[in-house]
């Protein structure tokens, strides 16, 4: 096999993330972890250096773990294939874009999701809430950074609201206002990990991903851009997912802005991102209350912030959906359901009259 020397002094798994929840379930070959994936492969850290793979043939047709970045895999040794994907701890996954009804996983083994809103118009409480809940799902500690804090007077936004709104809606996440532009809040990133454990970074385009990156890294490694003049909308800067070593000994995978945030995720990852809704719909009339117009629902009685209720409900629509295609059994069962609660809504309709 031919590999390329890595630039990293004293190169060896434990410092890629390595430990014994892999070494558990290591097998003949050569362990890597995948460092970034092209349309033609995949480049792989390991002990000896860099390789760049291909997936084997009978990766390619079992229905097995297709390698995401963050992966750890076995290679063969006799050359450069991907033979296995190992069990992942974490994974961050959406739903693939549009009409595709399948799981795309964007990174893998996470032990934190940074996620980057920039308060120069990024900020949309709505879609906080839509990665808190990939987060969640994925297992990994979500911790939310409002990039370019420094703008925030300038665009009309009081950082301390700002900050404490946030707040509300991010649960036990921790949220760390910081500029990248003027190197504020970077220390504060970095305390958020350990040697060898591995973070992912998600946001819109523009919102200063690849500047952080850079200000972490201590060096200009990421190409920026800045964002349109008209609407504050930045241009794609990052076009593939990659892993990097940082300086502190942690890693960190960096992805390109997401446009489309579709969940993939079970209804308690839901749940978990909106527990004060939970909470009260432990006392609706109905166990299987959806909170949406059956009598006796304590969620809609209760005054709550009308959009993060919508919220709530749109995504909630969005899991049982995927649910439904997944399952035809559980789609009749629904259909069968929602018909008995519009017939007792019509019906109490009726009597108070």
């Amino acid at each position: 096999m031919h590999l390329e020397k890595i630039n990293f002094p004293n190169a060896n798994l434990e410092k890629f993330g390595w430990n014994s929840f892999f070494a558990s379930q290591q097998t003949a070959g050569i362990a890597g972890r995948v460092a970034s994936v092209d349309r033609e492969g995949f480049v792989v850290w390991t002990e000896a250096g860099e390789v760049y793979c291909e997936a084997s043939g009978a990766l390619r047709n079992a229905a097995a773990l297709w390698p995401a970045v963050g992966d750890w895999v076995m290679l063969r040794e006799d050359g450069p294939v991907i033979e296995k994907v190992l069990e992942r701890s974490t994974k961050l996954s959406r739903k693939r874009p549009e009409r595709d009804m399948r799981e795309q996983v964007l990174a893998a083994n996470i032990d934190v999701l940074f996620i980057v809103s920039g308060l120069d118009r990024d900020y949309n409480p709505r879609r906080l809430e839509r990665y808190l809940v990939m987060a969640r799902e994925s297992g990994a500690r979500p911790v939310i950074l409002l990039n370019k804090a420094d703008l925030a007077e300038e665009m009309g936004l009081n950082l301390d609201e700002v900050v404490s709104a946030t707040r509300a809606i991010a649960g036990e996440a921790k949220v760390l206002p910081m500029s990248a532009r003027i190197e504020q809040g970077i220390d504060a990133i970095e305390a958020e990990l350990k040697p060898g454990e591995t973070a992912a970074m998600i946001g819109s385009s523009g919102v200063g991903k690849s500047t952080i990156l850079n200000r972490l890294l201590g060096s200009e490694r990421q190409q920026t851009q800045s964002v349109r003049d008209g609407d504050n909308r930045g241009r794609h800067t990052t076009t593939t997912r990659e892993l990097f070593l940082m300086p502190g000994g942690w890693l960190l995978i960096d992805m390109p802005g997401i446009r489309e945030i579709q969940l993939w995720a079970a209804a308690d990852g839901l749940d978990d991102s909106f527990e004060d809704i939970r909470e009260l719909a432990a006392s609706c009339r109905f166990r299987d209350c959806s909170h949406k117009g059956e009598p006796g629902c304590a969620v809609e009685n209760a005054g709550l912030d009308e959009a993060r209720l919508e919220n709530y409900k749109k995504m909630q629509r969005e899991l049982a959906h995927l649910e439904r295609k997944a399952n035809p059994v559980l789609a009749k069962e629904t259909r069968a359901k929602w018909n008995a609660t519009e017939k007792s809504v019509r019906k109490n309709d009726k009597r108070n009259r």
